[in-house]
């Protein structure tokens, strides 16, 4: 006797329009399918629709056999719950027996064999994130899942900063791969980008930035049959044009991969847009996702992971994300030391730089918004407060920073200095003049900056000023540099690992000291709390076994700021809502 039914739907209006089963049974048949599909959406009393993932079929296809229900299409259930079979069996071999197939283009220089490991893994799945530790190589394992896919044109996104290095390379590991980068921000704007298949063929590789794929997606998406998205973390936002352009060429590629070593810089939710531009729907729909992995939140792309561990590990047994540390994969190097390190600041420039600091911190800590006026105006006060704050606190300890790594140089050191805000910067030149700081941040064009690298390369610069959110993808800074200094922070953990992998990478011969400068007032209080780093602490900034990294700025850490910038002042504040600390 059935159970119930189950009907395919090739699309369904609640679900975006997107195929799903329909479930219908007895109500004591529910209730159990209920526990095991956590994610589905329940719908009215006896119904259920289930997103029509190959994940969701072999689990359906498994209780199907403890109540047997009448299935409109089971050819396809049982078609899609056997492709989710093999990946998952597939992908479980490879890593753990460390298989390693012959690729289609024969490579100069040899992978390492976890690097091969993970060619092997993308090319059998179709789709991977590949988030191995900062510094493993995860560009060479990208140029062996070409020469072993052998499948091209391929096309390999990168920071705007990054494509003559991805070249580079290219022509290193596997100089038999032609190469093309994309200059102009559409075909057509510069006469080297034509892409002419007819009549002069077309190159290997092609790489492109970010910056110019909303310009090329609809030229290159009819010709590409892989692509990788080195950085992949430029993709949590999916309200972007960027977005939209990435997704449209995934959507018709046969294999899909992406790079970062840190794919969730602020909030767990960003991860679903990630996974989405590797396989649509391969953590359901954006409800199913939120509601099985995340804490409840107004917006969901701010939604926070329950357990990032656990996630992390679904995500590497499905086969859908692969990460290695250099525990792992033998190649551990020389030790890391993190020192916080508190330094004098001006309690003058402060003051004098805060301006309406305390009105915006009120307005931060004032009851919820009550319409769409006053949430914008809420909002506003939450980054402006933010950077009004950071700024005088980095203004505020310039000078103290700036001596800090005067001594560290003339000890003998060269030093990669961090900061974010331009008016630091010019404050640092200046108290620095005499050993030649070099620039590499958002003002520099793309010649100036590789100048600046050069000029520390070589030793005729002694300083190095890098932006938090500039570096990465930079590789040479450490073969010549074993300092880093903080001289302003960041809210996400994830903006520091890499930086520190810029010098801390293979190659690394020394010991890497990174030195956290801290200002008893302003914002560094809470940030570094925030950060995990503290007086006396000597670690690294997360468990190198963690899978991911989340954490960042959110309104409960600005709330604190705001609570400690007022009451710091021995200002008194009512009708406040309790502030989570």
């Amino acid at each position: 006797m059935s159970a119930g039914q189950v009907n395919w739907i090739a699309a369904h209006e609640k679900r975006r329009g997107k195929p799903c089963w329909d479930i219908k049974a007895a109500p004591h048949v529910m209730t159990r399918l209920k526990r095991i599909f956590t994610r589905a959406d329940g719908g009215h009393a006896g119904q259920m629709l289930l997103a029509d993932t190959p994940e969701n079929c072999r689990e359906l296809l498994w209780f199907l056999d403890r109540y047997p229900m009448d299935v409109s299409d089971a050819d396809r259930l049982k078609q899609r719950a056997e492709q989710h079979l093999r990946i998952e069996a597939a992908a479980r071999d490879i890593v753990a027996q460390g298989l390693v197939k012959e690729g289609k283009v024969e490579m100069a220089v040899s992978p390492r064999e976890y690097q091969l490991v993970a060619a092997n893994l993308a090319v059998t799945t179709g789709r991977l994130l590949l988030a191995d530790d900062v510094g493993l190589g995860k560009t060479c394992s990208a140029i062996a899942t070409l020469c072993q896919a052998g499948r091209f044109p391929a096309l390999f996104v990168t920071l705007t900063h990054l494509p003559r290095q991805i070249e580079a390379e290219i022509k290193r590991f596997a100089p038999s791969l032609s190469t093309k980068i994309l200059l102009g921000g559409s075909p057509g704007v510069k006469k080297k980008d034509k892409l002419d298949a007819d009549l002069f063929g077309l190159p290997d590789v092609i790489i492109c930035s970010y910056s110019k794929l909303t310009g090329w997606a609809s030229t290159l998406a009819p010709l590409i049959q892989v692509v990788v998205f080195d950085e992949i973390q430029e993709l949590r936002k999916n309200e972007s044009n960027k977005y939209a352009a990435a997704q449209s060429l995934a959507q018709r590629c046969s294999l899909i991969l992406g790079l970062s070593a840190t794919p969730i810089f602020n909030y767990g939710g960003e991860i679903y847009n990630v996974m989405n531009i590797l396989q649509e729907d391969c953590l359901g729909d954006r409800y199913e996702f939120t509601r099985e992995w995340c804490t409840y939140a107004s917006d969901d792309a701010k939604a926070r992971l329950r357990d990032p561990r656990a996630f992390g590990a679904y995500a590497r047994e499905s086969g859908l994300m692969l990460r290695r540390t250099r525990k792992d994969v033998g190649r551990e190097l020389p030790a890391l030391q993190v020192i916080p390190h508190y330094v004098d600041s001006d309690d003058k420039v402060l003051a004098s730089m805060v301006g309406n600091a305390a009105e915006l911190a009120r307005k931060i800590l004032a009851s919820t918004p009550r319409d769409s006026v006053e949430r914008t105006d809420h909002w506003r006060a939450h980054g402006e407060f933010d950077n009004k704050l950071r700024q005088a606190t980095g203004l505020a300890k310039a000078p103290s920073v700036a001596e800090f790594v005067k001594m560290l140089i003339e000890s003998g050191e060269q030093v990669v200095l961090f900061g974010w805000h331009r008016a630091v910067y010019d404050l640092w030149k200046i108290k620095l003049r005499d050993f030649n700081p070099v620039f590499y941040t958002g003002s520099e064009t793309q010649s100036q900056k590789q100048n600046s690298l050069r000029q520390f390369i070589d030793g005729t610069s002694k300083v190095l000023i890098l932006s938090l959110r500039a570096g990465a993808g930079i590789d040479g800074l450490q073969h010549v540099c074993r300092t880093c200094v903080f001289g302003e922070l960041d809210w996400s953990p994830g903006v520091h690992e890499q930086c520190l992998g810029r010098v801390y990478r293979d190659g690394q011969p020394d010991p890497v000291v990174a030195y956290y400068l801290l200002a008893e007032e302003g914002a560094d209080p809470i940030m570094s709390d925030v950060l995990g780093v503290k007086r006396g602490q000597i670690e690294g900034l997360r468990d190198p076994d963690a899978p991911l990294v989340e954490a960042g700025i959110d309104p409960d850490h600005l709330k604190r700021l705001a609570k400690d910038f007022l009451e710091r002042r021995g200002e008194k504040f009512e009708d406040v809502e309790e502030i989570a600390c």
